[in-house]
């Protein structure tokens, strides 16, 4: 009952909330099936019981929220029911068709009681998600894109992004590195969660770490040990499907289950089931090269041995036939060589005695001539000689004679040219001392100086200046009241 203070009736604040708690459970008896999203499950493990928020969201914005309680019997067979159908448990960030009452507590307020959650309906979900991805990315015309690349020849170039820990990255390695033909691969691990909501973000960032040393791979592998399709949600995430769909090289994917493919494995380049299947696949990419060249190595060498036989018995054949033909060349050619020896040796006796003689008469004209022309010789010297002398004594005397001519000459001229070059300087002494800046002001000009500066321009200063005006005897300070200026350039 309320209590009467000051003439006005005053509830407590139990009665207020006993009486809110009476007028919802009269109004809402019943349980109600309730869409939401798990926002936090919030479970404490040493209790048992779970308050998860509840939230509705539009455009990205949180509409609606509430508290509820699950408590520890209702979650371990809803737990159970999810692990079953779905392979994982609740867990945060998913959405769930729940069954619960509204309930509201004195002390802890309004509430929703979780009695059932529907598995099957957090199943759907997950698939319209991916419909609406694949649509997306088909309508971007980026859904063929990474089908669309050529993956090399061999390629044994592989960045991997995986757990490091995880078992589909164990086995992955086992397969390449133990592989009976001793196939050599080059791989290297970007480390990534592989998921629940930090998977996608995770696995775009190395993503982006790959793009960078891109010219170091052939191809980019994406290995995860397996899971439920609600811990393969992360693969039909809009943001990774894209970056997979348009990168630059191929993408390939052993993520690890047998249930309906994510979107992920769509737009990829190849899809293995599990990552022993997806290293299979790359030695089988190896297989393709190898057994065409192998089976053309046996072709080669069979063919190269026919070969080698055909033309060593060609060679046989031919050498034999050689030697025979070299046989009868030798001997012809030694019969052709005695015959020239002898040939040869008379003409050699007849030219060296011929060249003896003329080399003998040949001494004895050169000794002739060669005194002859010695006699010759000192005497035309001993002319030159003389008349050389007789010559050089005219030639000095004319040389002095034409030396002084040319000293005279040039010492008229240089007095000229100093002359001349004194009545020059005397005219530009006589201008200089005109033009001297005292001279000018005597003749009755000024200087007028603004600041420091001259003023050559009525532009130069405007009304209220203060100008300085310089005369031959005297200064004066004046106050600018008007200025004008004459444009020269257009009267001329």
């Amino acid at each position: 009952m309320p209590q009467e203070i000051d003439g006005k009736p005053v509830f407590s604040l139990y009665e207020v909330s006993r009486s809110i708690q009476k007028a919802i459970g009269e109004r809402y008896g019943s349980s109600y099936w309730v869409k939401a999203e798990m926002n936090k499950l919030n479970h404490y493990r040493h209790s048992g019981h779970c308050y998860p928020e509840l939230v509705e969201k539009k455009d990205g914005r949180v509409i609606a929220q509430i508290r509820a309680n699950l408590w520890r019997a209702d979650y371990h067979r809803i737990n159970q029911r999810f692990l079953e159908l779905l392979k994982e448990p609740l867990k945060d960030g998913i959405k769930i068709l729940l069954e619960a009452k509204i309930t509201y507590d004195p002390v802890h307020g309004l509430a929703l009681w979780i009695t059932d959650i529907d598995p099957g309906f957090t199943l759907g979900d997950l698939e319209a998600e991916k419909r609406a991805t694949i649509q997306r990315l088909q309508q971007e015309g980026v859904y063929q894109l990474n089908k669309q690349h050529s993956l090399s020849l061999l390629p044994k170039r592989i960045a991997v992004i995986s757990v490091e820990t995880s078992k589909g990255w164990a086995d992955f390695r086992k397969v390449l590195e133990e592989n009976h033909w001793n196939y050599r691969f080059f791989y290297h691990l970007f480390p990534s969660l592989l998921q629940g909501d930090q998977a996608a973000p995770a696995i775009i960032r190395q993503l982006n770490s790959i793009r960078k040393v891109i010219n170091h791979f052939d191809a980019v592998a994406i290995i995860r040990g397996g899971g439920g399709d609600v811990g393969l949600s992360c693969y039909n995430d809009y943001a990774l499907a894209n970056t997979i769909a348009s990168f630059p090289i191929p993408v390939i994917t052993g993520i690890g289950h047998a249930t309906n493919e994510t979107v992920v494995e769509m737009v990829s380049f190849f899809n293995a089931i599990t990552p022993t299947k997806l290293a299979e696949f790359l030695i089988q990419q190896f297989h393709n090269f190898s057994v065409p060249v192998q089976e053309a190595e046996k072709k080669i060498t069979i063919w190269a041995q026919q070969k080698m036989r055909s033309e060593k018995a060609a060679f046989h054949h031919l050498l034999s036939s050689f030697k025979q033909l070299a046989n009868h060349t030798i001997r012809y050619q030694q019969s052709a060589i005695r015959t020239v020896s002898v040939v040869l040796r008379q003409e050699v006796k007849f030219r060296m005695k011929h060249e003896y003689e003329t080399l003998h008469s040949s001494r004895r004209k050169i000794g002739d001539g060669t005194s002859r022309l010695l006699a010759q010789h000192d005497k035309d010297l001993n002319n030159c000689i003389a008349s050389l002398g007789k010559d050089s004594r005219r030639r000095g005397e004319y040389h002095t004679i034409v030396l002084r001519q040319y000293q005279q000459k040039l010492e008229l001229h240089s007095r000229s040219i100093l002359k001349e070059a004194r009545l020059t300087l005397a005219g530009l002494e006589k201008n200089t001392d005109a033009m001297s800046p005292a001279n000018v002001l005597k003749r009755g000009y000024s200087i007028t100086l603004h600041n420091g500066k001259p003023v050559c321009s009525g532009a130069a200063v405007s009304p209220g200046d203060i100008v300085q005006t310089t005369l031959f005897n005297g200064t004066i300070v004046s106050i600018v009241q008007q200025s004008t200026n004459t444009d020269h350039e257009s009267e001329n």
